[in-house]
């Protein structure tokens, strides 16, 4: 088959997609709240289902947190006492993290003058894949490049996600076009970058795909999570 007729068989599975991904790339996930954001990405770091336990994990901190005021800014995350934080999720490793991506975000809302939203549209626009490693988030302790490219997207950038979920289904899709895969993350990444390009697509958009397509107890997510799904 033509690649884009099996990139097309692909996304016709999910039109939702692309009104989701739109609003990432909006920086608009989690109404906005870019505390949230860096959450919702420390507690995916480690590698729990995003549905069964992440989402309902940020919800919590949300309503226990956010929604009572207790939260307006990165400062009041840098600030919080690590017990009350550990009351929501027990992972240090994923606090720590989040505190010390919103640390470099505040670093730049100061010099920068800007709020936490345009802050970290600033950077995600100048953070560049290539030596990842070396930016200043990437050489947080936890952040993988799943997880810098992740925070790329919901900062505003159209990209993907090298995840094991994200290379099994495009692996499936370079099958059956019969093209190879790549040996890298970032040639991966590049690649997907490349063919959402020759399809029609966003990358981000192809990212979503591969994980909406997945079912749980016999249910597409996107039918499972319908109600939670406009809302993240």
């Amino acid at each position: 088959m033509k690649l884009k007729e099996v990139v097309d068989s692909y996304m016709e599975k999910v039109p939702e997609v692309k009104e989701y991904c739109e609003r990432c790339l909006r920086t608009e996930r989690w109404d906005g709240n870019v505390v949230l954001m860096i959450v919702d990405a420390a507690f995916t770091s480690i590698g729990l289902n995003y549905f069964q336990a992440v989402v309902p994990k940020v919800e919590k901190f949300r309503k226990e947190l956010v929604e009572p005021g207790k939260f307006r800014t990165l400062e009041d995350l840098i600030i919080v006492n690590d017990v009350e934080l550990g009351r929501i999720w027990k992972n240090k490793r994923s606090w720590q993290m989040a505190k010390s991506v919103a640390s470099y975000l505040v670093k730049i809302k100061k010099e920068r003058e800007l709020d936490d939203r345009h802050a970290f549209i600033y950077w995600a626009k100048y953070a560049k894949l290539e030596n990842w490693e070396k930016d200043p988030i990437g050489k947080i302790q936890g952040v993988g490049i799943n997880t810098f490219q992740y925070l790329r997207m919901m900062g505003g950038i159209d990209t993907v996600m090298p995840d094991k979920i994200v290379k099994r289904v495009i692996g499936e899709i370079l099958v059956k076009a019969n093209m190879r895969m790549p040996s890298t993350d970032i040639d991966f990444i590049r690649l997907v970058e490349q063919i959402a390009k020759n399809s029609g697509y966003r990358a981000i958009e192809l990212c979503w795909m591969t994980w909406l397509i997945q079912s749980e107890s016999g249910k597409s997510r996107i039918e499972k999570y319908s109600s939670v799904l406009p809302r993240i």
